[in-house]
């Protein structure tokens, strides 16, 4: 019998998914991509595939789970198997600079930004940023990786440096202006099947990039997910939420064949919209959803739910 196959390396942010199917009775596998073997001889079974691998998978003892999860979605696509979040989905998820690249194609402004590969090369980029403040990050991210603040060259040269410099994992690291938030908050647009669900607002007061999921930990700050005290919650869904800004978000997923994304935006004192990641393997907060009775991952269930049965129709003599 067909089922869904959900491709991941954490099962910590899978297991939501996987109660949600449970609940709407769909049949599903894990595939567990941190390592294996891929057999191109063979072809893939009958089903439909939905990719969860996160950018941040080397952080968790996956070093090659990302570049492994690619080839596999490479052969599935390959014998045209219907794959949620392919490998389209997943060169953006590991690389900032083409997902600044993509939204720039579609008109939505990103914050100016150059990638350096050295350390000296970091210390002659930052000098573009002369006499403003700026930030460093992974240019293959997640989990806030690399995210530090900066109000001079004289600063991001003791920090690149000194023993507490992160090396990125594809070697590359981001230099990028510093556009603060008057009330410090950003924004995050979720999209499930191409359509836009809701927007969260995320308090940053304490911190840069805190993530929804329930286990995550972003140097010294706690993603507080599930907290029972909370006098301002850091995450808030917005009801009503609308801007012109989701339509060109709906045309950079559409071009690029990303069915379910988190897209983060920030705005200036003056009000100006910088967009600065798109994560397709996006995690909901509990504690905010059920404040809204908004729930993303049963959206994604849904989702695969109504793609199985469109593409596998069971009557009286089994799948046709």
């Amino acid at each position: 019998m067909s089922k869904v196959y959900v491709l991941h390396e954490n099962s910590e942010w899978t297991v939501h998914l996987t109660k949600k199917l449970a609940e709407l009775g769909v049949p599903y596998e894990e595939w567990h991509l941190d390592e294996g073997t891929l057999d191109l001889s063979i072809e893939p079974p009958e089903g439909i595939f939905f990719s969860r691998m996160s950018a941040s998978s080397h952080t968790r003892d996956h070093r090659f789970a990302a570049e492994f999860s690619g080839q596999v979605l490479a052969w599935l696509e390959g014998h045209g198997r219907r794959v949620i979040n392919g490998t389209n989905a997943l060169k953006l998820e590991v690389s900032k600079v083409l997902q600044y690249l993509e939204l720039n194609k579609y008109g939505v402004k990103t914050p100016k930004t150059i990638a350096a590969v050295g350390k000296q090369n970091i210390l002659k980029a930052a000098e573009a940023f002369e006499g403003q403040s700026f930030i460093t990050k992974h240019n293959r991210a997640g989990k806030g990786l690399g995210v530090q603040l900066f109000h001079s060259i004289e600063a991001l040269k003791a920090y690149v440096e000194g023993p507490t410099f992160e090396e990125p994992v594809d070697g590359i690291t981001l230099i990028q202006k510093y556009i603060q938030s008057p009330e410090s908050y950003i924004t995050r647009c979720e999209f499930v099947g191409g359509s836009f669900v809701y927007a969260v607002r995320v308090d940053t007061s304490e911190g840069f990039e805190l993530c929804p999921a329930d286990a995550c930990q972003i140097g010294d700050l706690f993603c507080p997910v599930g907290e029972k005290v909370e006098e301002k919650p850091k995450f808030q869904i917005i009801e009503g939420f609308e801007d012109e800004i989701l339509e060109k978000y709906k045309k950079v997923l559409a071009g690029n064949k990303i069915q379910v994304a988190g897209i983060e935006f920030i705005k200036n004192a003056e009000g100006e919209i910088f967009t600065y990641d798109i994560n397709t393997n996006t995690n909901y907060n509990p504690d905010a959803e059920a404040k809204a009775g908004k729930y993303g991952m049963f959206e994604v269930a849904l989702l695969l739910k109504k793609t199985l049965e469109e593409k596998y129709v069971t009557n009286s003599n089994g799948l046709i």
